[in-house]
């Protein structure tokens, strides 16, 4: 498995099958990362979210990606920290469902952001932890992914995944 870590905007990765959307329960557009999927995708994201939702932490669903240089976009509810329990198996969901349509869309290339980092107020350097260890845990059994893709959209947040990324390899 090839994993990467840039400093970007998620919207913006022109060479990856799938983007994954730090989603809201309604999945519809927000702040942070569903705001900037749901701005550069278009509104036919939007109305092809409608009938997913509400979905439930830790659940995850597909959709085209419409206007992004994408062919999917996963959405993903992370979990509220301190309210949605147990937090750490909800955001292991998070990226286990993610894993799980990759292997059944076929899916090669994936990229993440920072899931329940931001306003959902994951502590970063733990959520960082529970998603390379659950990524480790389940590339094995992956037959078509190929490379895996931390995006961070703080230069803050890019080192400390970076060296969270070396640390792990």
């Amino acid at each position: 498995m090839n994993y990467e870590c840039i400093q970007g905007d998620i919207s913006q990765q022109n060479n990856i099958d799938a983007v994954v959307n730090a989603a809201n329960a309604e999945l519809q557009t927000g702040g942070g990362v569903a705001g900037a999927i749901h701005r550069a995708a278009g509104p036919e994201l939007t109305e092809a979210t409608r009938p997913l939702a509400p979905i439930e932490p830790g659940q995850a669903v597909i959709t085209e990606a419409f206007n992004l240089p994408n062919d999917y976009v996963i959405h993903c509810l992370g979990p509220v920290y301190g309210k949605d329990e147990p937090s750490d198996e909800l955001l292991a969901d998070c990226y286990r469902n993610a894993l799980e349509l990759t292997e059944k869309y076929k899916i090669k290339s994936i990229a993440f952001p920072a899931i329940s980092t931001g306003a959902f107020g994951f502590p970063f350097e733990q959520a960082t932890k529970i998603a390379l260890d659950t990524l480790a845990g389940h590339v094995s059994t992956l037959s078509h992914l190929k490379t895996i893709r931390f995006v961070l959209f703080s230069d803050k947040d890019y080192q400390r995944y970076q060296h969270a990324l070396e640390q792990f390899s």
